[in-house]
């Protein structure tokens, strides 16, 4: 995996992760992130799934003062934070599909506006997502966008268990027991 973040480089595609849960598809993004040309900018993780359906356009996109009961500030959104460098859009599967409308026109054109807003904003973000789903099947299934899944997927880096990589067991292991060696002296 190492060695295929070191060919793609300082490479701007968008990324899709995918794997069984617990085989390090965050940290494989923040490496595709720190070997980016984006490294010296910000990295912003959200797990947009997660959201719900009420939070989700404020918390990706921002909203202004106002625009709704709760909204007593301005609030940037998690596109404008990764503005320049990379957003990291974990569980994508989990996301509804009005929610990936949204996330559509975004990653088509890098334009949105924050809730409550009519100007329109551009930013210049790198996509990274991960999930543990087959998209392809979603698709398919019609519960996954085809549109959106080719936005996503421009490269694409499977992750294998554990249980296929044996020889990442040791390194892993020393990993683990040197951080917690220092953490607890």
């Amino acid at each position: 995996i190492l060695q295929m973040i070191a060919r793609l480089g300082p490479s701007d595609a968008n990324v899709l992760i995918t794997g069984e849960n617990g085989t390090g598809k965050g940290v494989i993004a923040m490496a595709l992130h720190a070997a980016s040309a984006r490294a010296a900018r910000a990295m912003v993780t959200v797990n947009p799934g997660g959201l719900p359906e009420g939070v989700f356009e404020s918390e990706l996109f921002g909203h202004v003062k106002g625009a709704f009961t709760d909204a007593k500030t301005d609030r940037v959104g998690r596109f404008e934070l990764a503005d320049g460098g990379t957003l990291f859009l974990d569980e994508i599967a989990n996301v509804t599909p009005s929610q990936q409308i949204k996330l559509l026109r975004v990653l088509e054109t890098g334009e949105f506006e924050r809730v409550g807003s009519s100007r329109t904003r551009r930013v210049d973000v790198r996509i990274i997502s991960a999930t543990n789903a087959d998209l392809a099947q979603e698709v398919s299934a019609g519960r996954f966008r085809q549109d959106l899944f080719f936005r996503l997927n421009t490269v694409e880096i499977r992750v294998p268990p554990l249980s296929e990589r044996r020889e990442d067991i040791p390194l892993l292991a020393a990993h683990f027991l040197s951080q917690h060696a220092r953490h607890y002296r």
